[in-house]
């Protein structure tokens, strides 16, 4: 596989344009990148975008704090698919879990798996909140409940993707899950990185730059 059917081509900040958004799925296309990332208010434009093209549309849910209700959620993960969107990137509950309610952090994301079925559910846990036993807690939840991958962070919290966080997440998944890296990844070197620590997707908005090698088309950010 080439590097760009690693990458989920992502644009999420919150003044993020019709336009913009546009621009992000002919870049996509353009170098043949495996999904873009939008929120869910452009799932409808990016589908239409990309429909007669290989790039698939992977939409947040619960976003950026995963803390709403699992009500919502769901709702908001049907609306994405019934919009077009391929793939559901949703955020754990870091609050519950920091409360010891495991249960209930399982029933969040299992409640969203069952509510999209066969698409590709990616959970994120927003590492930098979590302590190295909570990173695997949180792996080991999220493969219970279905997921079909663990992913590193939002992009809007206090840290990022680190190397130590995705061989936590790797060790505790142990296969049943597969691992997608994001927030900080801006270049080819570090990309190149977490893929040979074994992770299949890297979410970035310095797709371009990462494949081009390119530091000055990093145009998008979180």
């Amino acid at each position: 596989m080439k590097l760009s059917d690693y990458i989920d081509h992502t644009l999420l900040k919150p003044t993020a344009t019709e336009r913009d958004i546009k621009t992000l799925c002919d870049e996509a296309v353009q170098h043949h990148f495996k999904a873009v990332c939008v929120n869910g208010c452009y799932v409808k434009i990016a589908a239409a975008h990309l429909k007669h093209s290989k790039t698939m549309v992977a939409a947040v849910v619960g976003f950026p704090l995963g803390a709403m209700a699992t009500v919502a959620k769901v709702a908001e993960a049907k609306n994405c698919l019934q919009d077009g969107a391929n793939e559901i990137d949703m955020v754990l509950n870091v609050g519950l879990l920091k409360s010891g309610l495991n249960a209930a952090v399982e029933k969040d994301i299992s409640e969203v798996k069952k509510a999209i079925g066969t698409h590709t559910l990616k959970v994120i846990l927003e590492t930098c909140y979590l302590t190295d036993e909570e990173i695997t807690l949180a792996s080991t939840l999220a493969v219970n409940a279905g997921a079909d991958y663990v992913k590193t962070s939002t992009g809007f919290g206090t840290g990022n993707a680190t190397l130590e966080a995705v061989k936590l997440m790797k060790k505790a998944v142990n296969g049943k899950a597969k691992i997608k890296a994001s927030g900080g990844i801006r270049d080819q070197k570090t990309a190149l990185e977490y893929l040979n620590l074994g992770v299949h997707r890297i979410g970035t908005s310095s797709g371009v730059a990462i494949v081009t090698k390119n530091p000055e088309t990093n145009e998008h950010t979180y």
